[in-house]
């Protein structure tokens, strides 16, 4: 019964399925055929659209058509309006060309060039092409008409003017404007010639205004031919002309050519205060050119038009003294204005002033001036001699005044007339670049670096005292030598107080002749800059300073020597006792403080090289100890306590000199220190194994070898003569060294041939640690 249900149910949903089916396809056909009408529907309206379209196009056919038919009718009119003018136009202008009515012609002119700009596109038609050459042939008419009219009215010959301006070629010059720019030269060109045919004639090479002592009268004349140019035709031209300009640029370009000309001629009667006078006054002209034109014409009047300054502002009309500019002329007196202290020499910073405002470049700079530069060398030449008979006269004046008195609260004062030279120098550099910045200031350049090098040679290096087998110059080769008996040629007070004020002169000549150089390389052409060299006199005056440290040293060096030569003579075995110093510690320690304190009060200015003072004394006073200390043997062991104490003394004046004698106590450089407990020391570690007992042998030479680090055979012999053994003792004890050497460094075949100086960087840095610890016990 259950599956009969089943079976039932089963059939009964079959039966649903198969009527749901039915009905889909139903559905799917009336949607098929709603589709097919749609599609119906869309092409209906698709050709409805395509037959409005064309009905439009129809519509407005007729319309595009009159459109164009009015656009191409406009054209038509105005083409024709254009031609009637056009030939209207070109009538006139003939009429009035002929008639010479320029006024008229030069509105009309312009406007028929333009009209027929519009028919260039036409040229091919017979009538278009008639009237534009007529045009062409009005324009050569009236080109040639005014150029003859302005031949007329001011010819190339003679000096006929007319009486004022005309209004007939006030208005030629408009419709100058207007026709080929060659017209227009060409009237400039008539004008000025005629203008200046004046200046030629008086001026000539052979009239004896033409001279340089009479430059004054070119520039008055054409001063007064621009006011009467102003005043006659200044409205005859248009303002845009420039032509009060042209005229003066053209008398500036005959002007040059012409001064060069009688230049040339009459080279041998230029002298140089009249050179300098002739280019003073033509400078002078330039600024007042400057002052009144803006320079356009230099550039084919592209520059911006100047504006006419008011009558009251023309510079031609003002008084002549209130025009001229600064003198740039050195007069031969100038010389002794320096010597008269009438320059300004209380400052050492020559060439370091403040820096004024940059003055605007003067456009007519050089446009006369250019003529005077290939006459510069008698400039050069003058100041040549100026320079010389300067540094005469300085000699002179140091021989008859002597040297400078000694003046401890100032300190070395450096030579006046070194900031006179360079006072002097920095007027003629400033005057050779208004003259001309190319070849004559590297000629003055040359100058210079002569007179830098005899003022180093004769005022400097050869006013140093000389010392007694010294035969001058600037090389010292020998030292202060022994007068009788124990005493020694030292300078006097007012001798080292000279050579400190020359070495402080020589600093001074140093860092000015640098300035020099710079200020010179911003003077000059770009292209000439890099033969502007003053390191050659900068050298020489950094030998000079050098030479004068020397000869402070050679000073208190030889001034030890007496007191080191008793220490090698005193019978240093027979010593019983130490007591405090010895009277030789106590000469050397008196001469330091006579003269350092004199040296370093007379150099406070140029501390550093009171400072390379102490280190070349130093230097040189401390390796001669060390050998003096070698002579004295045989020595006790007493005696050598007594030295090592002496020593000790010595060191610690020498590590106080830099500031001995002095309330200010300061600390002493880092690199003169490090010289004195350098050699110093090795002084001590000397007396120190000189006092150590030879026996036994080996512990000796190992405890030399440790405490000097020197494998110098010979200074080990040295050692062995202070302690006084015999050679047989001494024998063995050279053989035991050698042997006990340490194996020489890769590169070196013996090591007999090192010695102390020139130990390697290990031994060196070794020994001076070494030498640090000894010191701290023993103080």
């Amino acid at each position: 019964m259950h599956e009969i249900l089943s079976w039932f149910e089963m059939i009964q949903r079959l039966s649903f399925l198969s009527t749901l089916t039915v009905f889909l396809f139903q559905a799917l056909e009336e949607a098929q055929k709603a589709i097919q009408q749609l599609f119906g529907k869309i092409k209906d309206i698709k050709d409805k659209a395509e037959k409005s379209e064309q009905m439009v196009k129809e519509i407005t056919r007729d319309i595009k058509q009159l459109d164009h038919a009015k656009r191409h009718l406009t054209t038509s009119i105005t083409t024709l309006n254009h031609l009637h003018m056009l030939a209207g136009g070109v009538d006139s202008l003939e009429a009035m060309t002929r008639r010479r009515q320029y006024g008229e012609v030069a509105n009309l002119l312009q406007g028929v060039v333009n009209v027929l700009e519009h028919f260039n596109k036409y040229m091919g038609i017979p009538q278009i092409r008639q009237l534009s050459e007529r045009v062409k042939a009005a324009q050569n008419e009236l080109g040639q008409q005014i150029l003859a009219d302005f031949e007329e009215a001011f010819p190339s010959q003679g000096t006929k003017r007319p009486g004022g301006p005309s209004n007939v070629l006030r208005d030629a010059c408009l419709v100058a404007n207007v026709l080929d720019p060659r017209i227009k030269q060409e009237i400039i060109k008539k004008f000025i010639k005629q203008h200046l045919s004046e200046y030629l004639v008086l001026f000539q090479e052979n009239q004896d205004v033409a001279w340089l002592d009479k430059i004054d009268r070119r520039y008055a004349w054409i001063k007064r031919q621009l006011v009467d140019y102003e005043e006659k035709y200044g409205r005859m031209f248009p303002q845009e002309w420039c032509m009060t300009e042209r005229i003066a640029v053209e008398f500036c370009h005959v002007t040059r050519t012409e001064l060069a000309k009688i230049m040339r001629t009459r080279a041998k009667e230029i002298e140089v205060k009249l050179l300098l006078f002739a280019i003073q006054r033509t400078t002078n002209f330039e600024g007042l050119l400057a002052k009144r034109f803006s320079g356009c014409t230099l550039a084919d009047g592209t520059a911006k038009q100047p504006e006419v300054p008011p009558p009251s502002t023309n510079p031609f009309l003002e008084d002549e003294t209130g025009t001229e500019t600064d003198e740039i002329v050195i007069e031969k007196s100038d010389t002794d204005k320096v010597l008269q202290g009438r320059f300004e020499t209380n400052t050492l910073n020559v060439f370091l002033q403040p820096k004024k405002p940059k003055v605007p470049d003067n456009p007519f700079h050089g446009i006369i001036s250019k003529c005077f530069e290939p006459h510069l060398y008698v400039y050069i030449e003058s100041q040549d001699k100026n320079l010389g008979e300067l540094i005469d006269r300085f000699v002179a004046d140091f021989k008859a005044q002597g040297p400078p008195k000694p003046n401890v609260d100032e300190g070395g004062a450096v030579l006046p007339s070194c900031a006179d030279l360079f006072v002097y120098y920095k007027k003629c550099m400033v005057q050779c670049s208004h003259l001309s910045t190319g070849e004559p200031m590297i000629a003055l350049t040359t100058i210079f670096q002569k007179y830098l090098r005899e003022y180093a040679w004769k005022i400097l290096s050869g006013n140093l005292p000389k010392t007694t087998s010294s035969s001058g110059g600037l090389t010292i080769t020998s030292l202060l030598k022994e007068k009788e008996g124990s005493e020694v040629a030292k300078f006097t007070l007012e001798e080292l107080c000279l050579i400190c004020s020359i070495l402080s002169t020589a600093e001074y000549c140093l860092a000015t002749t640098q300035q020099l150089e710079e200020k010179l390389k911003e003077k000059v052409d770009a292209s000439l800059v890099e033969r502007i060299n003053l390191t050659g006199e900068m050298d020489t005056f950094s030998i000079v300073i050098s030479n004068s440290i020397q000869l402070l040293v050679q000073d208190l060096d030889a001034a030890c020597d007496p007191a080191l030569t008793a220490m090698s003579k005193m019978q240093w075995q027979n010593v019983e006792h130490v007591g405090d110093q010895s009277p030789y510690v106590t000469s050397v320690i008196l001469h330091i403080k006579q003269n350092v304190p004199i040296i370093r009060d007379n150099l406070a200015s140029t501390r550093k090289y009171f400072t390379q003072f102490c280190i070349k004394f130093a230097n040189s006073f401390i390796p001669k100890f060390i050998n003096h200390l070698f002579k004295c043997k045989p020595i006790s062991m007493v005696g050598a306590e007594q030295l090592l104490l002496d020593t000790h003394s010595l060191k610690m004046v020498l590590l106080d000199l830099p500031s001995i004698g002095s309330q200010v106590v300061r600390k002493a450089p880092a690199s003169y220190t490090k010289i004195v407990v350098k050699g110093m020391t090795r002084a001590e570690m000397i007396l120190k194994v000189v006092m150590a007992p030879h026996e036994p042998p080996v512990v000796f030479v190992d405890n030399y070898i440790k405490l000097l680090a020197d494998c110098s055979t010979d200074t080990f012999q040295k050692i062995l003569d202070m302690k006084g053994l015999k050679r047989s003792e001494q024998s063995s004890m050279l053989d035991l060294f050698r042997q006990r050497l340490p194996a020489p460094p890769s590169g070196v075949e013996n090591a007999s041939s090192l010695s102390l100086s020139a130990p390697t960087p290990e031994q060196e840095s070794s020994r001076i640690r070494k030498l640090e610890k000894l010191i701290k016990k023993r103080l």
